[in-house]
């Protein structure tokens, strides 16, 4: 009988940890899912400070410089469709930490005519 009670608690034990495992990877996924921001020159387009035009994105309205891509990755920045004179759709995925985002993925969308 107590061998019984043992195997049931260890059984159930197992499944409580294997839960909260599957949850903290839920959470993590979740933050680094794709989305759709707009992208541009954080000086040029957005307005932020810097020593330059650089990458960034608009997340929940707040521009943020990008770490994990450059503007000369998705074109040159200063041709008719460049991000310095436009803001264009991009589908990013990272998170924002630190003031900045950090891309795990960044995808130039078409732009829209």
């Amino acid at each position: 009988m107590k061998n019984i009670i043992l195997g049931l608690a260890i059984v159930g034990f197992s499944f409580s940890a294997n839960a909260q495992e599957a949850s903290k990877e839920q959470k993590e996924t979740k933050e680094k899912t794709s989305q759709t921001v707009q992208a541009s020159c954080g000086q040029c387009q957005f307005g932020l400070t810097g020593g330059g035009c650089d990458l960034a994105v608009k997340v929940d309205g707040k521009a943020y410089y990008v770490e994990g891509s450059a503007m000369a990755d998705h074109g040159d920045p200063h041709a008719h469709d460049g991000m310095c004179l436009k803001v264009r759709s991009a589908e990013v995925a990272g998170e924002v930490k630190d003031g900045k985002f950090l891309a795990t993925s960044f995808k130039l969308l078409p732009e829209v005519k």
